[in-house]
């Protein structure tokens, strides 16, 4: 009687099949909890999530693997995906705020690419974000006004009607509103009400938007809506988008690696 090992055709589908299985139900998972589940070695899991990701079906990490799925991701998750595309994501952002602008910057992984890319000075910089305040917490340029609200432990925001009432009290010449998802007709979204609230009172506050969103964002849509286009002024993505730029929106391209 045939019997299965490591090295067949077939074995390799199933153990493959179960991988995307644990991360369609957990978000992310371990080569060590993967290699215990399936009973093979840690070896065999880092080679399956190499295939599998050379498939486009899920994100490797340092230890692991995320779902492609990133908005359902924690903080800490997120920020271990499109590390290179985020941090060049946030420095061509930054050249755009000039010495003495006001900027709001979102919680999220690529706003604080760009929060750590800022080296015009001086500035005000309202956030809703102890990461991104961080930063400035020590900087005498730099005058860090907090908006208060409800603290969120897994997006690492303050969210809520706290902060949408301070941001309402406020005006910036930019607002940088995190997106789950970027969609040519539906526009910026996210995952969460209160979030999308939060977001839009930035928006509000604001004379323009700038929206960061790496490719694995486009063409996708989350629950609920923060902005139309035509309240954006610049995306800035790692990848082209003619039909964006066809509506009005300014679309700035990081540089090919």
């Amino acid at each position: 009687m045939d019997r299965k090992t490591s090295a067949s055709p077939q074995f390799s589908e199933e153990r493959r099949a179960r991988i995307l299985e644990e991360l369609q139900a957990k978000g992310r998972v371990e080569v060590p909890g993967l290699a215990r589940l399936l009973e093979v070695s840690e070896h065999t899991i880092r080679r399956d999530l190499l295939d599998l990701q050379a498939q486009g079906k899920l994100h490797k990490t340092h230890g692991g693997a995320v779902t492609l799925d990133t908005a359902r991701l924690d903080f800490a998750a997120r920020s271990s995906v499109q590390v290179s595309a985020k941090l060049a994501i946030g420095q061509l952002a930054a050249t755009l705020i000039e010495p003495g602008q006001t900027v709001i910057i979102d919680a999220g992984s690529t706003s604080l690419s760009l929060a750590r890319a800022l080296v015009a000075r001086p500035l005000t910089i309202i956030t809703n974000a102890l990461d991104v305040a961080a930063l400035f917490d020590r900087d005498p340029q730099v005058q860090l006004v907090l908006t208060g609200g409800s603290w969120q432990p897994q997006s690492r925001a303050l969210w809520g009607p706290a902060a949408c009432e301070m941001l309402a009290r406020c005006r910036a010449d930019w607002a940088v509103p995190g997106a789950c998802a970027v969609d040519l007709r539906m526009g910026t979204t996210v995952t969460d009400e209160a979030d999308a609230a939060t977001k839009q009172a930035m928006i509000a506050a604001a004379t323009r938007t700038l929206i960061l969103a790496d490719h694995t964002k486009l063409d996708k849509v989350s629950p609920f809506g923060v902005a139309q286009w035509h309240q954006v002024h610049t995306l800035v993505s790692d990848r082209p988008w003619p039909e964006l730029a066809a509506l009005g929106v300014q679309v700035l391209v990081t540089p090919a690696d």
